[in-house]
């Protein structure tokens, strides 16, 4: 029995692109993406608890503890399995909140992961993303646990092999309000279709530098609205081709070395976030499930 899980990780994820190719009646957008796991973690640790309770043991401030992510997840699961256990989480928190890199929805799915494990549960990969779409669109991908070409809402995935990179990942502290990018009547909504094939066959670094074929089509607008998401995409080109990951305000810059991305790193103004990450090929909770 699993009493205690600790060191349990939440990776961070890029969009190596994100084109939104068309709206539905109820005003959710169709996407396309490819999802990219990286090596810049949150670290989650469990403690099992007897008396069925789902505490937080030091929550993010300004965050409810019934509201965050991890809470919920947790106590999804329970009900979904009638598990009389509870569960103490803590979290050691890296990744910046609303980034675009996941870091919310990878803290969920770590806990549906770990607590799959802790309480006993042997659910299959496939219950337990039904249940992660509950809780958000991102959070499938993170407990499907590998790098996938994803369509739909985000939770049509199909596994891809691609090749290692290495990044510098720039966060430059503003908060980016998803709804209003989406709402924007400028947001392109009607992307070509692209096959998982097709982008295979780009999938090397061309991919970061074709904007005409592979972007992100929420970029455009957010740098019209958030002027420092401009001005990061702008310091990346003295160094390599930029993107901006998911609806922002993170962006990431693709590099041959790790010491290449080092050194773009070192040369970054103080008010930025970077973070120089590596890509990775699966989740490492991915035997979880």
């Amino acid at each position: 029995m699993y009493e205690i899980l600790r060191d349990c990780p939440a990776p961070a994820k890029l969009n190596l692109f994100l084109h939104i190719v068309g709206r539905r009646p109820n005003g959710y957008h169709e996407l396309q993406t490819v999802f990219q796991l990286i090596d810049w973690a949150d670290t989650l640790h469990f403690e099992r608890r007897d008396d069925g309770q789902i505490v937080h043991t030091n929550p993010l401030p300004g965050v409810p503890p019934e509201t965050d992510l991890t809470v919920r997840a947790a106590r999804l699961l329970q009900e979904h399995c009638g598990v009389r256990f509870g569960v103490d989480i803590g979290i050691e928190k890296r990744l910046p909140a609303g980034g675009g890199i996941g870091g919310g929805s990878s803290d969920a799915a770590t806990t549906l992961l770990a607590l799959n494990r802790m309480w006993q549960l042997d659910l299959p990969r496939e219950t337990l993303q039904t249940l992660a779409l509950k809780l958000g669109a991102d959070v499938p991908f993170f407990v499907f646990g590998r790098n996938a070409f994803a369509e739909g809402l985000g939770e049509e995935l199909h596994a891809v092999d691609l090749p290692q990179h290495h990044f510098l990942v720039v966060n430059p502290r503003v908060h980016v309000a998803t709804n209003k990018i989406f709402t924007d009547p400028l947001l392109t909504r009607d992307t070509k279709i692209v096959t998982m094939a097709f982008f295979l066959e780009h999938a090397n670094k061309n991919v970061f530098e074709t904007d005409e074929i592979f972007r992100n089509d929420m970029q455009a607008v957010v740098t019209r609205e958030y002027a420092e998401v401009a001005a990061v995409i702008d310091w990346f080109r003295t160094f390599t081709t930029a993107r901006m990951t998911g609806s922002g305000a993170s962006v990431f810059g693709v590099f041959d070395t790790k010491a290449d991305a080092e050194a773009a790193c070192k040369r970054l103004p103080e008010r930025w976030i970077g973070q120089v990450t590596t890509s990775l090929a699966e989740h490492p909770m991915f035997a979880f499930a």
